[in-house]
């Protein structure tokens, strides 16, 4: 068992060099529930099998050395030279393959648990959603509120309440389904969402779009252009650049599902979001790769909805709930 465990180990170490370096495109979520499944099984046989085999073994030491005793003791002998007192404390012992599995099953099984149905913590790795979250922000993301979703796979196994506009939610990236986004519900199904000359329109109503003062862009070292906006409700600021224009080039459109759903102009452009998927904008609205650019996020690429910043390591004054 020492061995086959080793090479399990050495796998899963081998898995996480080659993520590490780029050799692979790893998968966080299978990394983890195929941890649990293996220690896992190691614990119920460490419970069921070896546990109780190396305390027969102590329990027929003790007996035997029980027994010698006694037959010493009856030959007239007190003074007996006898095994190490504590040797039946080394056959109790786990040997080092069950204490790298079994005995880390407990903590994996509960991060699992967290992580698929609770909470997950994710980093943010572009300015995309900039001013509300920043390069280096850490946060979590709630993994129920939009129902419960079976890891790895995603598939939806209760009914929670269904995405907003205005919420801040982690999706599969549709284009690549193994990469995490995060961006600003902005349509739901059946809206029609405009984004014309940077003034959104939803269902022919503007969104409310008041000027405060400009925004310093510390990573560019210029300013911005920064927004209150009012989204159904949620108030949250965005960036615009004068220096980006509205409108799309046919070569940044990539090919999507629905596309025919979209006009595109000079102007900007003008999306019906079909039933079962979502329009999702960055804050940082011209320097964003969002739905404008790769199309709607269907339903079944949903992770949860992003609430907490919970360390930024360069600002601890970052730490806090956002909108």
């Amino acid at each position: 068992m020492a061995f086959i465990t080793s090479l399990i180990l050495a796998a899963f170490v081998g898995y996480i060099g080659a993520w590490y370096f780029g050799a692979v495109e790893g998968n966080f979520a299978l990394l983890l529930f195929l941890a649990t499944v293996v220690t896992g099984i190691y614990w119920l046989a460490e419970r069921f099998y070896f546990l109780p085999k190396r305390r027969r073994a102590a329990a027929s030491l003790e007996s035997s050395l029980a027994n010698r005793r006694e037959e010493l003791a009856r030959q007239g002998i007190t003074q007996v030279d006898t095994v190490d007192a504590k040797a039946g404390e080394r056959l109790l012992m786990q040997p080092w393959w069950l204490d790298w599995t079994a005995g880390l099953f407990p903590v994996i099984l509960v991060v699992f648990l967290l992580r698929s149905f609770i909470a997950e913590p994710f980093k943010i790795p572009s300015g995309s959603m900039m001013p509300t979250l920043l390069v280096g922000d850490l946060i979590l993301v709630n993994k129920f509120v939009y129902g419960l979703r079976l890891p790895v796979i995603n598939t939806k196994i209760t009914e929670g309440r269904a995405p907003t506009r205005g919420d801040v939610m982690v999706f599969r990236y549709p284009p690549k389904p193994s990469m995490d986004y995060i961006k600003r519900v902005v349509g739901v199904p059946g809206d029609e969402v405009a984004y014309l000359n940077k003034k959104l329109t939803i269902n022919g109503q503007p969104v409310s779009k008041d000027a405060i003062p400009d925004y310093f862009d510390e990573e560019t070292m210029r300013y911005l252009k920064q927004y209150a906006e009012n989204l159904n409700g949620t108030k949250h600021d965005i960036l615009n650049d004068d220096a980006r224009r509205a409108g799309l080039s046919e070569a940044e459109i990539m090919a999507f599902p629905f596309q025919e759903n979209c006009r595109y102009s000079v102007e900007g452009l003008v999306c019906k979001v079909p039933p079962g998927y979502y329009f999702m904008m960055g804050d940082n609205r011209d320097n964003s790769l969002d739905s404008r650019y790769w199309g709607f996020v269907p339903d079944q690429n949903i992770v949860g909805r992003a609430f907490l910043i919970w360390m930024n390591f360069s600002d601890w004054r970052r730490i806090g709930t956002f909108q």
